[in-house]
């Protein structure tokens, strides 16, 4: 029988596939629009494709990057929220448990001021604040990363997943300003990668769920 634990267990990959994969799909097909859209018009050619595609693939991204990192700390929440629980962390290591605390809520704010910030500098602070966070919640020994084989953790793709979509959010202005084009043709390249992560955490969190549940 599934109890309230389980419920909670299985939250992050029914928001995963509810929620960021048929995000990624909109983005992957509208950053192909964009793409192909701005060939026809440099060719001298006009296009079929609207021009709003760009502004949908730029705020299509944002929720992405949003809905990516929510389900990271969501996991990762799950994990030393029950951990703590079951081993009494909070009586037996109060100092830790306080500083796991002060750094999940400091990941969320720093990732909540990373969206409204304008200037380069700040957009850099916030997102590697964010991505530091991430790791040192990830670093606790609650959590299950699977370090022998870590090359197939979910855990570490997912975090990498994560880490380049803050990249992508922060450098989003820096693409549009840039005229040499390199901020794009990073873009396109760490997001490509990306894309490859997440393909490969669809396998490996199928795989962890029916290691969970085998009997």
């Amino acid at each position: 029988m599934v109890n309230i634990e389980d419920l909670f267990l299985l939250l992050h990959p029914v928001l995963a596939v509810i929620v960021v994969y048929p995000i990624i799909g909109i983005v992957v097909t509208r950053a192909w629009q964009v793409r192909q859209r701005r060939l026809q018009v440099k060719s001298g050619n006009k296009s079929q494709i609207p021009p709003v595609v760009g502004k949908e693939h730029v705020e299509l991204g944002r929720y992405l990057t949003g809905s990516v990192v929510g389900l990271c700390l969501i996991a990762l929440g799950h994990d030393l929220s029950t951990h703590f629980m079951k081993e009494q962390t909070w009586s037996k290591e109060p100092f830790r448990a306080v500083f796991v605390l002060l750094i999940f809520l400091a990941t969320i704010a720093s990732f909540t001021i990373l969206y409204k910030a304008r200037e380069k500098l700040w957009r850099g602070v916030f997102a590697t604040l964010t991505g530091m966070g991430l790791i040192l919640l990830g670093a606790q020994k609650e959590i299950y990363r699977r370090d022998s084989e870590w090359y197939l953790s979910h855990y570490y793709y997912g975090i990498v997943a994560a880490l380049l979509m803050l990249f992508s959010l922060a450098i989003i202005q820096d693409i549009y300003m840039d005229r040499t084009n390199r901020w794009r043709k990073v873009h396109i390249i760490l997001n490509s990668l990306a894309l490859l992560f997440f393909i490969a955490q669809a396998f490996t969190g199928t795989r962890d769920l029916y290691t969970w549940y085998k009997p």
